[in-house]
């Protein structure tokens, strides 16, 4: 092998390399490892941030438990400040996840078509609770505690959406007294644009 080319393999090796680790750290979007370590796993909540996002008992790098983001769904969001108010059902949809859900088995599943992780760095799934097979996600649409998020493709969207649209018309939930100024911001804007 000539010199020449025994530098473009070594190159090449240390190009893959690089590239290899980045990928595996996440710096692509997603880390190599999430769906061997996390796809139909079992794990037990150990605290709800809020409606749509969780920690379970599976360390995730340095941090003790990984911080899970409810694939498909945006629950209200709740005051993160003194004096801040929340949006609106923020309360109720958080109290429904710490009161219901918080020290459960539950089964993690990841989406096929999707990067694993969030630009926050929180993994993106699908959650089941493992005494009773329910979809955490289409839990709280069907409980209007959440919206069936439309702006990202997924396996469930159409699902949620058609649940949703049956939600909305029983006026359950956040449904019940929601203004289109206490919407999400995305929601405003999709109901502006006429894109449902």
């Amino acid at each position: 092998m000539t010199r020449r080319r025994k530098l473009i393999t070594i190159l090449v090796l240390l190009v893959v390399g690089v590239v290899s680790a980045m990928d595996h750290a996440g710096v692509f979007g997603h880390r190599g490892g999430d769906r061997r370590t996390y796809h139909d796993v079992l794990a037990t909540v150990t605290y709800a941030a809020d409606g749509d996002t969780i920690d379970v008992d599976i360390p995730d790098g340095n941090r003790d438990v990984t911080r899970i983001r409810l694939w498909g769904v945006d629950c209200p969001e709740i005051a993160h400040g003194e004096g801040e108010p929340g949006a609106h059902f923020g309360r109720e949809a958080t109290d429904f996840v710490r009161g219901e859900i918080v020290g459960r088995r539950v089964r993690l599943v990841l989406d096929p078509n999707r990067r694993s992780r969030d630009k926050y760095g929180r993994l993106l799934a699908y959650v089941y609770l493992a005494d009773t097979g329910e979809l955490l996600n289409e839990m709280l649409v069907q409980r209007g505690l959440a919206y069936a998020d439309r702006r990202f493709p997924h396996v469930f969207k159409r699902r949620f959406v058609s649940i949703e649209k049956k939600v909305i018309k029983q006026r359950i939930g956040l449904w019940a007294e929601v203004t289109p100024e206490q919407m999400p911001g995305w929601r405003q804007r999709m109901d502006a644009a006429g894109a449902w």
